[in-house]
């Protein structure tokens, strides 16, 4: 929502030369996907560090949680959960930007 409301100057000048309603909501929901994505490789990429950090520390104690690892489809389906509930939640952003009509969006300062 914010990034909408922060460029809707931008939407309305796109829409006010020509682009179409599924060109502006398929814009705000690839944007609305790759954060998404970008936020869950990095959570992946953060959690094999704290993971390779628990197994090293522990690797030469009696500790209960010993060579601690999340199986690769968990992290798979964890991403794909992700990314579908990115584009469900990009629908709402979208909708209002297409909804803006172009000299409202002009005149908004």
């Amino acid at each position: 929502m914010i990034s909408v409301k922060e460029r809707t100057k931008e939407l309305g000048v796109r829409r006010a030369l020509g682009a179409t309603p599924a060109e502006v909501r398929n814009q705000i929901i690839l944007e609305s996907v790759f954060l998404t994505m970008i936020a869950g490789v990095m959570g992946i990429i953060l959690g094999a560090g704290v993971l390779s950090i628990i197994n090293n520390l522990t690797k030469d104690l009696d500790f209960p949680y010993t060579n601690p690892t999340v199986p690769i489809p968990y992290v798979l389906g964890a991403l794909l959960i992700m990314v579908i509930l990115g584009t469900l939640i990009g629908l709402i952003p979208a909708q209002r930007a297409v909804s803006i009509k172009p000299i409202d969006a002009l005149r908004e300062e």
